[in-house]
Formats: C-alpha cells, sequence, structure tokens
C-alpha cells in the first residue's frame, strides 16, 4: 500500500497495537522482518501508522508473535477496513484534525464513559450551550469557525440517537450543573436537555455532588471509549493544547478506576435526575 500523507488517531492506534505484539514478542523490527520475510524499513512503517496494511497481514504479523488472543486479533483485523468517506471528512480543511479523530474514536466506540466537572458533556450539549462555550476560545475564534464546531459538535451527537445508539455514561459534577454559562435562560434549557437524555434507555447520567467531598484524579475532563475488545480502549483527554489520546495499558487501567471511584461518589441515574429538575426548579425563579 502507498504511504498516506497523514494517519489518522486509529489508523496509529492499529500500528501502536503491533508494535505492541513485536514487543512482547520479544523481537526487534530486524528480527521480526526476517520472521515474516518482510522488510524491517516497512514493519517501521507500518506500525507509524504511515503504511496501510491489510487484514490478512495483521493476521499474519499476530500469529508470527505468537499471540494467541483470537478476538483481538479479528478486532485488529476490522482496523484495517477500507476506509470509506465519513460526514467528519466534510471538516478535514476547516477544523484540526484532532476534532476528526475525536468524531472517528466516538463512531467506532461500543461505549462512551465520560466524568466532567467545569463544562457538561458536548455530546449532551444543546447549540446554545456550545456555542457560548467555543466564544470562549483563546485565541478567540472567528465567527465562520465558531459555527464551524458548532455543526460538528452537533453531527457528532448522532451516535446517541442512530439506529443502534451508543451506549453512553456521563458522570457530571455538581459545579458544572450550577455554572450559568448564558444565563438562567440558556442553562434552564440545557439542563432540561440533560434530564431529558437521561430518559433514554441508551444514556446515564449521573451527578458528583459537592457533599461527595474529595474525589479520585485532577477534575480534569476524561472520556473513555470502549474498543472492541479491552484491550483496544482509549482513553481522552481534554487540555488546553486540544485533545490527548491514550491507550498504555497502565494508563487504561489506571482511568478505569478512576471513574469507577467516580461512579461510586455519584448519585444514582433517578437521584441524580432528581437533583437537575432541582436545578431547573430553581433557575425557573430567577426572572432574568
Amino acid at each position: 500500500m502507498p504511504p498516506r500523507p497523514t494517519a489518522t488517531a486509529r489508523q496509529q492506534r492499529l500500528g501502536a497495537e503491533l508494535r505492541k505484539l513485536r514487543e512482547r514478542a520479544g523481537l526487534n523490527s530486524r528480527e521480526a522482518g526476517q520472521k515474516l520475510g518482510i522488510d524491517p524499513a516497512r514493519i517501521s512503517n507500518i506500525e507509524s501508522g504511515r503504511f496501510g496494511v491489510s487484514a490478512d497481514r495483521v493476521r499474519a504479523f499476530a500469529h508470527g508473535y505468537e499471540c494467541c488472543d483470537e478476538p483481538y486479533i479479528d478486532a485488529l483485523a476490522a482496523m484495517t477496513a477500507g476506509r470509506s468517506r465519513n460526514w467528519w471528512d466534510d471538516y478535514r480543511d476547516l477544523l484540526p484534525p484532532v476534532l476528526l479523530d475525536l468524531s472517528e474514536m466516538e463512531e467506532h466506540a461500543k461505549a462512551l464513559r465520560t466524568v466532567q466537572f467545569t463544562h457538561l458533556p458536548g455530546l449532551l450539549q444543546t447549540a446554545d450551550y456550545a456555542r457560548l462555550v467555543f466564544q470562549q476560545n483563546v485565541p478567540s475564534l472567528p465567527p465562520p469557525k465558531i459555527e464551524h464546531r458548532l455543526s460538528h459538535r452537533i453531527k457528532r451527537q448522532g451516535i446517541l440517537y442512530s439506529d443502534t445508539p451508543t451506549q453512553y455514561a456521563g458522570i457530571i459534577h455538581e459545579a458544572a450543573l450550577r455554572m450559568q454559562f448564558g444565563g438562567p435562560g440558556i442553562m434552564r434549557d440545557q439542563l432540561a436537555h440533560i434530564a431529558q437524555m437521561s430518559e433514554r434507555e441508551n444514556v446515564t447520567v449521573l451527578v458528583l455532588p459537592f457533599s461527595a467531598g474529595i474525589f479520585p484524579g485532577a477534575g480534569q475532563t476524561v472520556v473513555i471509549a470502549d474498543g472492541p475488545h479491552p484491550q483496544l480502549d482509549t482513553v481522552q483527554l481534554d487540555t488546553e493544547h486540544g485533545s490527548e489520546f491514550l491507550h498504555a495499558e497502565a494508563q487504561l487501567e489506571k482511568y478505569r478506576t478512576i471513574m469507577g471511584r467516580m461512579e461510586q461518589l455519584s448519585l444514582t441515574a433517578a437521584e441524580s435526575r432528581d437533583f437537575i429538575h432541582g436545578l431547573i426548579a430553581d433557575l425557573r425563579k430567577d426572572p432574568s
């Protein structure tokens, strides 16, 4: 396959998994090349995501590296499927590549879990709320770029409404629910939308109240995307410089543990829904 001009995060992840398999087998690129009958330079390019790879070759690599986890091998082989054009490709020249990688990650996830402390989850945001978030970007974004990011975010939400909707669980700290972005009117509509979404069978919303006290982690937005195999899970972190994708085994275990502890500290789904309705009632008392 010819070299790619750029590799998506998903393509890079496949290469990284093949590299892990090689390293677990105790082989360097030269030794792997001799064993598989492949130029070592090509192996390096495949592992970096610069070169594509077929499903048959992925299976040959895995078996050559003496991997016996067939479900994992099947999941890796499925990642090689010819990449057809997707809706986010319409934004390729309009948005940073990391936002397109985020769309691709969400599209292929079996389930998504997130914890949010200051902003409400992007997949549960109304257009008015999301626009205000983008208007606070540093450096400031011109109006057309704000609208591009807004339409991209709204289209991302489609995974929650499809014929086979993605399972979604959002843990939201009380601080994010009480911050009045845009004033009481916008927040009333936003909280009502979250309460309505929490009624869907595929959506769970849990509130982490102030009364829970101290919590694990550093108050950083975290998303865990469940892959077709546990080894293919991905952690996505929001930073001031954009999204960061993590998939080392130790990182996955750390954030799974953090998410589990957050769930234990949160209100139940029913209690959370009542809590949000209580906030909406308080905002209705505000005449502004």
